[in-house]
């Protein structure tokens, strides 16, 4: 649970600042930017927001389920 969640820290920081960034850029230069990086630089990003995305979804299921282990009376 804790190393997922220091992955998703990791994969998503800065995050956002990045693809603000290269949008900026791809609409100031358009098509040079794009054959210089731009656009794969952009399916690069969304590629860690989908990691990030899973890294969170592993630490909300152990989250979950530990919380299940701990709620659970046997009576």
């Amino acid at each position: 649970m804790g190393l997922s969640f220091a992955l998703f820290g990791l994969t998503s920081l800065n995050l956002i600042y990045l693809f603000k960034a290269n949008i900026s850029l791809f609409l100031e230069y358009g098509w040079m930017a794009a054959r210089d990086g731009a656009l794969r630089q952009i399916f690069e990003l969304v590629g860690y927001g989908c990691l990030s995305l899973m890294f969170y979804l592993v630490f909300k299921c152990c989250e979950h389920q530990l919380v299940s282990y701990f709620t659970h009376y046997e009576d």
